[in-house]
């Protein structure tokens, strides 16, 4: 496979229906391939007046567009969806340039994009019908926020911001979009995207930047009315903390932590250890819903641990480029970093290694690699770590002696973004099991990274405040507002009590009102 090595055109921010370039620029943000840090795809500027400049283009573009039909709002969107069919593998390759990885999941995430749109047009427009009562004028409308930021973050840096911005359009809104400082190229791609779908001036706006400096400045600004934040638990505390005084701004927290799997004595072996590892490693175990996790009752532990962690060291370790890899590198050296200090840090607690990680070199590609890493939680004796999100390629296994203790031990954990459970369908036991774990999103028998988008679902616990973040978005993003209409003439004889409506001539005090003199 050969790929473009060439830097983009850096085509700056994307304000008012157009791309413009930042007068003062404040810094750069640098497009580095994470699987060969010789590719830099190009420095990109930015500057903290872009912010002013699109929320107040998104403000004009509001009062526009909250006029347009919704049949218009849904051709433009479907424009955007066209436009991501006939650039799908340029868009694939972008993405495998700036995360890593693999092009065969790089091309999956665009399917997943176009299919997230398909579904928001086929399924999502009904939710925002209004709601008739039929016996009297009364009705009840949903009506866009307004102004609506999406941060979005590197891990999808186009499946997440596509769907959050289609909801956001088709539910009447303007959007200023910020992607990933890690991902620039795929922030400007959607943006280019955009560009061809004719849409009013100010409705999509997007701005590149660090988040401490851009993301700071745009959760912050006066004029918006809705924020969408994918990131991780520390950045949505920042936010929280920085926007204290604003408790009504409506805000999405995606913060992932990772997801748990429980494997029970009576599961299928192959199936569980082939979705516990697919879930724990794919995406380099970056995804918000990678399996950080998994308990394993007493019964099946070794055999499932022997096949676990053989098979993992079996895994193609390489650039995203060769046909054959499975795991690509993580995004940056610092996140590199935190993977080997977590896991010096389980080892130093008294936690056994049952396969090493560290730092792993991919011939003819200096990148960020790291080999998959397993260890066994000695849970009983009090360091339980339950409490932080696993960076990386970084499984944890946890030994329980029967079910109820494994789903005690499962709802004490502080991140749980989704939960599998790996039984037998028919187990009389099911039901009494699934019933008692606390989690937003229960998979049997499939792994934690399996989800739809037609189901609401939450991450519980710190991964997310409790708002569904698929198709369901389209309601979030509106307010329902009630009508009500009278048109019978008013009759005295229904007044209330005690309003003496019926004693004699009201007096004229029309003049009395006015001043003497002008």
């Amino acid at each position: 496979m050969t790929t473009d090595r060439e830097r983009l055109l850096r085509r700056g921010d994307y304000i008012g229906g157009s791309f413009v370039t930042p007068e003062r620029v404040d810094g750069y943000v640098v497009g580095v391939n994470p699987g060969d840090r010789s590719d830099v795809l190009g420095r990109f500027p930015f500057s903290e007046t872009s912010v002013d400049e699109a929320m107040s283009a998104a403000g004009k573009g509001a009062l526009i567009w909250r006029k347009i039909p919704m049949t218009d709002r849904a051709n433009a969107v479907r424009r955007y969806r066209e436009a991501l069919g006939r650039f799908q593998e340029r868009f694939a390759e972008l993405l495998t340039r700036e995360t890593g990885k693999p092009l065969w999941e790089s091309r999956q995430e665009v399917v997943a994009a176009i299919r997230a749109v398909d579904l928001l047009l086929e399924d999502g427009l009904v939710l925002l019908q209004p709601r008739v009562l039929d016996e009297r004028e009364a009705r009840s409308d949903y009506r866009p926020r307004g102004v609506v930021a999406v941060i979005a973050p590197y891990n999808f840096p186009l499946l997440i911001p596509t769907l959050q911005i289609a909801a956001a359009l088709l539910s009447g809104n303007t959007v200023v979009f910020k992607p990933s400082k890690f991902t620039p190229g795929c922030g400007q791609m959607i943006g280019e995207m955009m560009d061809r779908c004719r849409l009013p001036r100010g409705v999509f706006n997007f701005v590149q930047g660090s988040g401490s400096g851009i993301g700071s400045k745009l959760v912050v600004h006066p004029g918006l009315d809705a924020l969408l934040f994918s990131g991780s638990f520390a950045t949505a505390m920042a936010i929280r903390r920085a926007t204290f005084e604003r408790p009504e701004l409506p805000t999405l927290y995606q913060c992932g932590g990772k997801g748990c799997a429980i494997v029970l004595d009576d599961a299928d072996i192959n199936r569980s250890v082939y979705e516990v590892l697919v879930g724990a490693f794919l995406t380099a175990g970056q995804r918000h819903n990678s399996t950080g996790r998994v308990i394993v009752t007493r019964g099946i532990f070794d055999a499932f641990i022997e096949r676990l962690v053989r098979q993992a060291g079996h895994l193609n370790i390489g650039y995203g480029f060769d046909d054959d890899t499975f795991l690509g590198p993580v995004i940056s050296e610092n996140f590199r970093g935190r993977v080997r200090r977590f896991g010096r840090q389980l080892v130093q607690a008294g936690h056994p290694v049952l396969l090493a990680g560290g730092n792993r070199e991919v011939e003819g590609h200096k990148g960020f690699y790291v080999a998959p890493a397993i260890y066994q939680i000695q849970w009983s004796k009090g360091q339980a770590v339950l409490e932080d999100e696993p960076p990386g390629p970084t499984l944890m296994v946890y030994k329980v002696d029967a079910w109820d203790e494994a789903v005690l031990l499962h709802n004490q954990l502080v991140y749980r973004a989704s939960t599998s459970l790996f039984t037998d369908p028919e187990s009389p036991e099911l039901d009494e099991v699934a019933s008692r774990l606390k989690t937003g999103s229960l998979n049997v028998n499939r792994g934690t990274i399996g989800a739809s988008l037609r189901l609401p679902a939450v991450g519980l616990g710190r991964s997310s405040n409790g708002i569904p973040a698929g198709i369901d978005l389209l309601r979030f993003l509106s307010t329902p507002r009630s009508t009500l209409v009278e048109r019978r003439p008013f009759d005295p004889a229904q007044s209330v009590p005690g309003t003496n409506w019926d004693r004699g001539e009201f007096p004229d005090l029309s003049g009395s009102l006015m001043p003497e003199k002008l």
